[in-house]
């Protein structure tokens, strides 16, 4: 689909405007014959299920799986740090982003396949979040964190705003990529990346891992390998809750060996993400 589209959608991506104007058929590609789990953050593990409600902490049935690279404080803002950082956001002006989002970035210019950076236009973050960011240090697996790239994702409903599946580009970005979620409830889902030879996976073996698959500081300066579905192993499908005003960190496996992607929601609220990519310093200095 390569015809100008107004609503922002490019190439194979697409929202309810376009979809509806130009008769795209959009496909649903999850495969969840090798079983569907739901993440429970009180216990750190996956049960079975699709949504939280399916299978709640206090009456937990079946076989869980353990789904290391998680990490979720569902109380990270109070209302009021939310409701100021909305008023915050929605001071600044929005673009329009691929597949009905509207965006906010705040961060140097990436050349992926280049493997280049530059500044831009990019003079600092918004003074008006830096509070988002101090809060990051009373986290024990983000004292040591420092944030290149500051992106605000805005999912309307009625747009069928969502994000396929997709690493974050393992090159600049660091190991610990977090997600503030605001104004409602939401779901990450995780698939098994099935493209080794993307994002710059290939640049993982050449830093040391920043933290342990417990989520701990590393010491030991270990590189972490990626690791591939043998012949006869299966990867079932992952749901990760997002409370409204919660912190997301994924890292490790959860970082480097699954897509991660957003659903269109038919949930009456706007949701907004935060979301701030760690820097990798080594190859941030060599560029």
């Amino acid at each position: 689909m390569h015809k100008t589209r107004s609503c922002g959608c490019k190439g194979s991506r697409s929202c309810y405007t376009c979809e509806n104007e130009f008769n795209i058929i959009k496909t649903n590609n999850l495969n969840i014959q090798n079983g569907k789990y739901i993440y429970c953050y009180k216990c750190n593990k996956a049960w079975p299920g699709w949504n939280v409600e399916d299978n709640p902490h206090e009456n937990h049935e079946g076989e869980p799986i353990e789904y290391p690279g998680i990490y979720i404080d569902p109380d990270f803002l109070t209302e009021e740090e939310e409701q100021g950082l909305i008023e915050a956001l929605d001071s600044m002006p929005w673009d329009l982003s691929q597949s009905g989002r509207r965006k906010q970035n705040f961060g140097p210019k990436c050349n992926f396949k280049k493997r280049k950076i530059s500044l831009g236009n990019f003079n600092g973050f918004p003074i008006n979040t830096k509070f988002v960011q101090d809060k990051f240090r009373s986290i024990d697996m983000l004292n040591d964190y420092e944030v290149i790239e500051q992106c605000s994702l805005e999912y309307a409903p009625e747009k069928g705003a969502h994000i396929d599946p997709h690493i974050d580009d393992c090159w600049i970005w660091g190991e610990r990529i977090i997600t503030v979620n605001l104004l409602a409830d939401s779901v990450l889902t995780m698939t098994y990346n099935d493209k080794p030879n993307r994002y710059n996976l290939d640049c993982v073996k050449s830093y040391p891992s920043v933290l342990t698959e417990r989520g701990k500081i590393s010491t030991d300066n270990s590189n972490y390998h990626v690791k591939w579905l043998q012949e006869g192993e299966i990867y079932p499908i992952v749901r990760i809750p997002m409370p409204k005003r919660s912190l997301l960190v994924i890292y490790g496996a959860a970082r480097k060996e699954t897509y991660h992607s957003r659903s269109a929601t038919i949930s009456n609220d706007s949701k907004i993400n935060v979301k701030k990519c760690d820097i990798l310093k080594c190859k941030f200095k060599t560029c």
